[in-house]
């Protein structure tokens, strides 16, 4: 019997607005991207509205290929995060949908960006990769707070750590694990002519 070989996805919801009511100016710019979703969002939802996206860009083919395998294994709307499981032939298509989604799936949602961060053929690569960005967001979060307040007072500011943390995400961001040819023409076959051109932010061959 034949496994069947998955990729999981990690991603954010961006936002460029601060919620009715909120002051913008006391918020660092790492928060105003990075705000906590409304607790309203449910896995259900977000699986409801990837479907439909999925269906609206690819037909009943896509819908097909993704109504089985495609699953929320996490959502933190505290964090703005959450993991999607889908099978390795299609996560393309998800991802594809992901990009054309600009409001949060609930109520009256805010406009949002959906992020893919990370692709990888394990869950506990992406869970590590969650964790760490989480760390690295809070220490820049803070150091720019502190920047700015120090600032404010009339003092010098020390904005080392906000620095270091956020250059390591932009890192991460722009230099992913990259995989071996090999692995990539496997994922699409040898005669793909998109086996050069795949992404390089799978860290997993799964």
């Amino acid at each position: 019997m034949v496994r069947q070989k998955d990729r999981y996805l990690l991603v954010n919801i961006l936002y460029n607005d601060v919620p009715a009511g909120q002051a913008k100016d006391p918020v660092p710019d790492l928060l105003l991207y990075n705000q906590p979703t409304s607790g309203e969002l449910r896995p259900q939802y977000l699986l409801k509205a990837i479907r439909s996206e999925v269906a609206a860009l690819f037909g009943d083919c896509g819908s097909g290929a993704v109504e089985r395998s495609l699953q929320v294994k996490y959502l933190s709307p505290a964090t703005s995060t959450f993991i999607l499981r889908i099978s390795r032939a299609h996560y393309r298509l998800v991802w594809a949908a992901l990009a054309f989604m600009n409001r949060v799936p609930v109520r009256d949602g805010r406009p949002c960006v959906f992020r893919v961060v990370r692709v990888s053929g394990t869950i506990r690569k992406i869970e590590e990769d969650a964790v760490r960005r989480a760390k690295l967001l809070v220490r820049a979060a803070r150091g720019e707070m502190a920047a700015a307040a120090a600032a404010a007072a009339g003092g010098p500011s020390s904005s080392a750590a906000a620095s270091s943390a956020l250059n390591t995400l932009l890192r991460v961001d722009r230099d992913p694990p990259r995989r071996t040819a090999a692995a990539r023409q496997t994922d699409l076959g040898e005669d793909s002519p998109m086996a050069v051109d795949v992404d390089s932010g799978d860290s997993d061959s799964g």
